[in-house]
C-alpha cells in the first residue's frame, strides 16, 4: 500500500481567516518502508505571517518572497500524492488548508459542481485520532509520541514540515506494527536474514535452514496494542480473545 506521510506549515491557525501554507513536507511509504522520495516545497503566502506561528516555524514572509506560489507547484503536489492515502497527525487542521489552497486554484474544480477537494485524490488517516484511541486520557501530541515510542526528536528546535513528516513516520510505523527504527532498507533485510539463517540451530538439512526472527517486547507490546483496538472496534467478539 502506498502511504504518503504529510505535514505542512502555515501564517497562522485559521483557515477561516484566509491564513496560507508556507511549507509542504511528504514522504513516500510504500507497503510500510520508506521509498527514499520525497517533495518539499517551500510557498510565497502572499500575506503577513503571524507572530505566534513564527514563533514555531521561524519562517518569515521576506525569506519566503522568492519562493514559487502554491499555484505554481500544485500539479507536481497532486501528482505526488494521487490515489494514495494521506498520514497526517491533526488531519482536518492540514486538510482545510489544502482544500482552501486548491478552492483558490482557477482549475480547481470539479466537473460536477464545487471546489477539488484533497479527499477527492487521497484517503486520508489521522495519527492523532489513531493515538487518542490507543492512548486515551494521555497526551498524544508529536513530541509526547516520540517520547512514548523512542523517536529521537532532538534536533527539532523548530518545526519544519519535512522534518516533522519524517518524525511522523516513524511514530507512525512504531504505533502500528512496532517498527521503531526507520532502517528497513533491503539490504538490511537481506543481511538479517542471512544471519540468521546462519545462527539457526537444527538445520533441516545441510541446503535448507529455516530463520526464526522473534518480535522483542517493544513489537509485542505494539502488537497487543494493535489487538486492543480490533477487540474493541468488535464489541469484544474477536475469535483470539475467546480462545
Amino acid at each position: 500500500m502506498r502511504q504518503i506521510v504529510l505535514d505542512t506549515e502555515t501564517t497562522g491557525l485559521e483557515v477561516e481567516q484566509r491564513h496560507r501554507i508556507i511549507e509542504i513536507g511528504c514522504v513516500e511509504l510504500n507497503n510500510r518502508r520508506l521509498t527514499g522520495r520525497k517533495f518539499h516545497r517551500y510557498l510565497n503566502p502572499e500575506r503577513d505571517i503571524d507572530e505566534g506561528a513564527l514563533e514555531v516555524h521561524g519562517l518569515t514572509r521576506e525569506q519566503l518572497a522568492k519562493e514559487p506560489k502554491f499555484a505554481e507547484i500544485h500539479a507536481e503536489f497532486l501528482d505526488f500524492v494521487r490515489d494514495a492515502e494521506l498520514v497526517i497527525h491533526n488531519a482536518p487542521f492540514d486538510v482545510a488548508f489544502l482544500n482552501a489552497e486548491l478552492a483558490r486554484l482557477d482549475n480547481g474544480v470539479r466537473l460536477d459542481s464545487g471546489a477539488l477537494l484533497i479527499t477527492d485524490l487521497c484517503r486520508v488517516l489521522d495519527t492523532l485520532a489513531l493515538a487518542r484511541q490507543m492512548h486515551p486520557g494521555q497526551r498524544n501530541n508529536l513530541d509526547a509520541l516520540c517520547k512514548r515510542y523512542a523517536v529521537d526528536n532532538s534536533h527539532r528546535d523548530y518545526h519544519g514540515a519535512l522534518l516533522d513528516a519524517r518524525i511522523l513516520a516513524e511514530v507512525y510505523l512504531a504505533m502500528t506494527g512496532g517498527q521503531a527504527k526507520l532502517i528497513l532498507s533491503a539490504e538490511l533485510d537481506t543481511a538479517r536474514s542471512r544471519a540468521a539463517r546462519l545462527d539457526s540451530p537444527n538445520p533441516l538439512s545441510d541446503s535448507v535452514r529455516i530463520a526464526v526472527v522473534r518480535a522483542n517486547e517493544e513489537e509485542l507490546a505494539a502488537h497487543e496494542h494493535v489487538l486492543a483496538l480490533l477487540d474493541k472496534a468488535s464489541g469484544g467478539e474477536t475469535v483470539w480473545r475467546r480462545m
